[in-house]
């Protein structure tokens, strides 16, 4: 079940040679955090708390709705990673 993951280029920088699109094995968005654990170690800690949930400041979107760690992947599906913006 391949998808495509996009992160912010600001994550992709904390991570020399990490690109800011990956094709991964996962089948929730939760498996999709981990498999990005598992080739950038540290990932994980900047896209969720330890409760764990995903943090405040990020947003996860799965074919363009919100989504949290129990979101489903369908096989094919797109999920995007994007640092909240704030302002007034």
């Amino acid at each position: 079940m391949t998808v495509s993951v996009t992160i912010p280029a600001a994550l992709a920088r904390l991570f020399p040679g990490a690109p800011r699109r990956f094709e991964l094995e996962a089948k929730t968005v939760a498996e999709a955090i981990a498999a990005l654990e598992a080739r950038h170690p540290g990932m994980k800690g900047r896209i969720c708390d330890t409760t764990p949930a995903i943090r405040r400041h990020i947003n996860v979107f799965v074919g363009g709705e919100k989504a949290g760690l129990a979101t489903p992947l369908p096989p094919g599906s797109e999920m995007l990673v994007m640092t909240a913006i704030s302002g007034g």
